[in-house]
């Protein structure tokens, strides 16, 4: 069982180990990946110093998001002889799943 610790306490415990932390006013984290972006809405942020190692802590509502580029616009538009705009909505409403829009748009 673990002693209930104010955060105070718990910040002087981890400055006598060497962690350093500070705390980041941040309004959104915007994590890129290949396939898609994870948009942190309301973070809280903590940058953690632990041995001159720097880490972040993230926390907050997670919401993700399809990275549409314009080669995908252009390859829908062109295999589904649609319009560029129409292929990026499409793309847009199957969460940029090139397949899926493709197919759609082609039964169409």
């Amino acid at each position: 069982m673990m002693p209930k610790l104010n955060p105070k306490q718990l910040e002087q415990a981890m400055k006598k180990l060497g962690v350093k932390q500070e705390h980041i006013d941040a309004y959104e984290v915007i994590i890129k990946t290949k396939e898609k972006n994870l948009i942190i809405r309301n973070p809280e942020v903590v940058k953690v110093n632990m041995m001159g190692q720097e880490n972040f802590q993230i926390s907050g509502d997670i919401e993700e998001e399809s990275n549409i580029t314009e080669d995908d616009v252009n390859t829908v538009a062109e295999q589904a002889n649609v319009s560029k705009d129409v292929a990026r909505k499409a793309l847009e409403d199957n969460d940029g799943d090139l397949a899926k829009t493709i197919l759609d748009l082609s039964e169409k």
